[in-house]
């Protein structure tokens, strides 16, 4: 475990492969710690120097009093990424994950060289759709809104597998003040008009089952940015690469050599 001590936040973060592999970042979904990632490791090829963190209010990072704003997270991934030297980076983001992705590739371009928006959007629901789940969570916890974010994020058939109580239990783990923090974030952004100005390689992933980021949101954002790619994974919530990890880790692989630089 390693901790990055950024001056205002700390953040828990995750290094793993050679030190001259192939930069990849992976920001996590609301509600998720960097573990979210290991159904997909075992389908990613060598030869990637690959980065997981968990976000402020999330896992082992510091969760602050809410609320935050997108602004904070994206300027807490630029800061850790900054401390660790990195650069030229393709960066994964999932959810609001994808919307770190959005704000960071704007801010800096020269730490993104190619981007995957993964079930995500410029803009996710409303703010008052936001605010009531704040409100609910602030009188219920988390438990209040869990099964119906699960019902969301994966299909009846996972949710009936014994794998599932691992992902729940890791919703309801995540600390309160993390889990509203970031919802207000969502609740306070649109990537609208910063996003179709941006000029560089991006691949959407989308699933035909997802809840929260349906695969006619995620296409209508990646076509924001001229010569975007699409793909879609079937059977999958709003998780894709933990109900369908080859599938999702065969379209990734693919970006990755299309535009990082992988050999084929």
């Amino acid at each position: 475990m390693q901790i990055a001590d950024l001056g205002r936040i700390r953040l828990h973060y995750q290094i793993t492969g050679p030190e001259d592999g192939l930069p990849v970042v992976f920001s996590n979904s609301l509600g998720t710690d960097l573990r979210l990632w290991e159904p997909l490791l075992p389908h990613l090829p060598e030869g990637l120097r690959l980065l997981r963190y968990d976000r402020r209010g999330h896992g082992l990072s510091d969760a602050p009093d809410a609320p935050y704003t997108m602004g904070q997270l994206v300027h807490d991934t630029e800061s850790l990424l900054d401390h660790l030297g990195w650069r030229d980076c393709v960066f994964v983001g999932l959810s609001i994950g994808g919307m770190v992705a959005q704000g960071l590739a704007v801010k800096r371009p020269d730490l993104i060289r190619a981007m995957v928006l993964s079930n995500t959007a410029a803009r996710i629901a409303t703010s008052a759709i936001w605010h009531e789940r704040i409100a609910a969570a602030r009188q219920g916890g988390l438990a209040a809104l869990a099964e119906a974010t699960m019902e969301r994020w994966f299909t009846p058939e996972f949710r009936a597998t014994p794998g599932f109580a691992l992902w729940r239990n890791m919703f309801l783990a995540t600390p309160l003040e993390g889990w509203t923090g970031c919802a207000a974030a969502i609740a306070g952004s649109d990537f609208y008009t910063s996003t179709s100005g941006l000029r560089l390689p991006v691949l959407g992933i989308a699933a035909d089952r997802d809840g929260s980021t349906p695969p006619d949101l995620v296409r209508e954002t990646t076509g924001l940015v001229p010569g975007a790619g699409f793909a879609l994974v079937r059977k999958a919530g709003h998780l894709p690469h933990v109900e369908q990890p080859a599938r999702y880790g065969a379209i990734l692989t693919g970006f990755l050599r299309e535009t990082g630089g992988l050999p084929a």
